[in-house]
């Protein structure tokens, strides 16, 4: 679709990589970065480590300025897994409360709140939403439908990672402020994906990875906390930032920006990944990554005889359609041995999927190949 930002990637030529979505991709110009620093750092460790605090400063700064928010309302994260589970043990959840999500989101996320449920009394309700998905209001009044006076906390995917669809999160934080209910929402799949505005989503915990979308190096996401909730926020790792004795100016930073030695490199990088989107117009990248998802959804379903899971406007550059298979474990394997074709099958509930994931080195010859697989493999 985008020749020259293809040949920017450092992807293997033979195989058809439909799974952006699980791991990212970085580029040349970011992953040199990532190098760069690297280097940069180990010229003089014991200098460069104290150097980073600074380094790491404008770096919040960058990214803060990309998805709207005040640069220390976040600290680095290495996963969104991690920011989830710092936030997740930090609070003060007692027997009987109640959190709400969906029975969409993101599986060891899942089973993070069921932990907790079973450590503190509380019980972790997962709302069903039912597919096909067609109507804002009735994803939202599914879940108005079960706030109860218990309800503590409301737990959910921007975009999920089983069934790839936007959820109406806007309104969602609305609802919870009015409320009094705590608003955690797992963005793991939003920043370089669809445009990201901390202050008017107004949630009271957000995380995001940089690695997918944005193609930042591995391990590279932040955690947003409101001001407001900050000082309840306790490390996972307790090091030196914990009372310290040369404390900030924020007691959340200092907690989660040193829990022992780390290679901060990949945070680092920042600055040039979003100066690489931006020379390369993403937003328009990804407009053209979403059209082609679109047609290729519903190119699939056609030649599958399936209904597809959502309206469009649900989507962005990623779809989950259903299949029947008797083993999803050897269909993925067939798929890459046999076809060349990188792309994820899971179980969601009681269903088979597969997903597949548009990215600027995507193009419609791949799809083709796809479908030419997918015709061979059940339809014959």
């Amino acid at each position: 679709m985008f020749s020259k930002i293809k040949s920017q990637f450092m992807l293997d030529p033979k195989i058809i990589h439909l799974n952006h979505g699980s791991f990212g991709a970085t580029p040349k110009p970011i992953f040199n970065s990532l190098v760069n620093w690297q280097k940069k750092l180990e010229l003089n460790p014991s200098k460069h480590i104290y150097d980073t605090f600074d380094l790491l400063k404008e770096s919040r700064s960058a990214l803060a300025n990309y998805i709207n928010c005040d640069k220390d309302d976040i600290a680095f994260m290495p996963n969104p897994s991690t920011a989830l589970n710092t936030i997740i043990k930090s609070l003060d959840i007692n027997p009987g409360d109640e959190i709400l999500s969906s029975n969409h989101e993101y599986e060891t996320l899942d089973r993070t709140w069921k932990y907790i449920s079973k450590k503190t009394g509380s019980k972790y309700i997962q709302v069903p939403v039912s597919l096909p998905l067609e109507s804002e209001n009735d994803f939202i009044e599914s879940l108005l439908k079960q706030i109860t006076s218990k309800t503590k906390i409301i737990f959910l995917s921007q975009i999920t990672s089983s069934t790839g669809l936007i959820f109406p999160i806007e309104k969602i934080c609305q609802i919870a402020k009015e409320k009094n209910i705590l608003s955690i929402i797992d963005g793991a799949h939003v920043p370089g994906h669809i445009n990201l505005d901390i202050k008017k989503l107004n949630p009271d915990v957000y995380t995001g990875a940089c690695h997918k979308w944005m193609c930042s190096p591995k391990g590279t996401a932040f955690l947003y906390v409101d001001k407001k909730i900050q000082d309840i926020i306790e490390p996972l790792v307790i090091s030196w930032g914990y009372d310290s004795d040369m404390p900030s100016h924020s007691q959340f930073l200092d907690y989660l920006q040193w829990q022992g030695t780390d290679d901060v490199s990949s945070y680092l990088t920042i600055h040039d990944t979003i100066d690489f989107l931006k020379k390369n117009n993403w937003g328009n990248v990804s407009k053209q990554c979403k059209k082609l998802n679109i047609w290729a959804r519903n190119e699939i379903n056609k030649l599958l005889k399936i209904e597809p899971i959502s309206d469009d406007r649900f989507l962005g550059q990623m779809s989950s359609i259903p299949i029947k298979s008797n083993n999803i474990l050897e269909d993925q394997i067939e798929f890459y041995s046999k076809y060349k074709i990188q792309i994820p099958f899971f179980k969601w509930h009681d269903k088979e999927f597969f997903r597949i994931s548009i990215q600027a080195y995507n193009s419609k010859e791949d799809i083709f190949k796809l479908l030419e697989a997918l015709d061979k493999k059940y339809n014959n």
